[in-house]
């Protein structure tokens, strides 16, 4: 007897049907239980398969509204609603980088299966952020959705969908990699405003987000290896072609280090920084 079409039984195909589910609390529980399938065996892996959506991409709720970056209200920390904007803030790049590990599983055939299970692990802490960061939104009073947000996260993922390398330049390894350098000192802020649970919470967010960022770097190499161009010299190239922002310090040095940032990358991203 075949399965249902709802429960695929291939893991792409997997990624793929939790990508398209619009309700958040519906996603989250869909990649935890591909997760858990994934390893009780139940999921097999097919690298070869081209598969189509036939669903909108990404799938998500209709709130919140999305607005440009600097539409984005921001209030102090001092206050309830100011720090319930920033946790919402925060929730919603966690449910954009839920579909961003989703989509990077699905879209790209005929990787090593270890880039897969790298992807699905993304996916699957993503989705932990994002519970925990909904949930202290909602004990604060608020709700996903209730404030406005931006989108410039996934149109980069939207820009890259032809090509595995660049995503792997553009996404993890740069959008993503600016939360290392981002979330320290939000952490410092939220504690200082007397929200430590807020806090903890990006404590667990900074320690997956380098690893998630590493994911981003090693794959970026290796399709540079397999493709026989030197890194620099490509990431420089892909960043100006697929039009991608400019990493602006302070750097945590630290973090991108463990992230797989070498020391000559780091020194010339600090040079530039510097000079602007």
């Amino acid at each position: 007897m075949s399965a249902p079409a709802s429960q695929p039984t291939e893991l792409r195909q997997s990624a793929l049907a939790c990508l398209l589910l619009a309700d958040p609390a519906s996603k989250v529980a869909a990649v935890h239980a591909m997760k858990a399938a994934w390893q009780a065996g139940s999921l097999q892996l097919d690298q070869q398969a081209g598969l189509v959506s036939r669903g909108a991409i990404p799938g998500r709720p209709v709130r919140p509204e999305l607005v440009p970056p600097l539409a984005v209200g921001r209030r102090s920390m001092a206050s309830n609603e100011g720090r319930a904007m920033l946790i919402h803030a925060l929730s919603h790049i966690e449910f954009n980088a839920i579909n961003l590990a989703l989509d990077a599983l699905w879209r790209f055939a005929a990787m090593p299966a270890e880039y897969y299970v790298d992807w699905l692990r993304v996916a699957d802490e993503e989705a932990s952020h994002f519970h925990m960061l909904s949930g202290h939104l909602q004990q604060l009073g608020y709700a996903y959705g209730d404030f406005s947000a931006h989108d410039s996260l996934w149109e980069m993922v939207d820009r890259t969908r032809d090509d595995v390398m660049a995503r792997m330049a553009l996404v993890p390894r740069t959008l993503e990699a600016r939360g290392l350098d981002a979330i320290p000192p939000l952490r410092a802020k939220l504690a200082q405003a007397g929200d430590q649970a807020a806090a903890a919470i990006l404590d667990i967010i900074l320690r997956d987000e380098v690893g998630h960022v590493e994911i981003g770097n090693r794959w970026f190499s290796h399709e540079c290896q397999q493709r026989g161009l030197a890194l620099p010299a490509t990431y420089a190239e892909l960043a100006q072609r697929y039009r991608a922002p400019t990493p602006r310090g302070p750097f945590n040095i630290e973090a991108r280090l463990r992230a797989g940032f070498s020391e000559e990358e780091l020194q010339a991203l600090s040079a530039a920084g510097s000079r602007q």
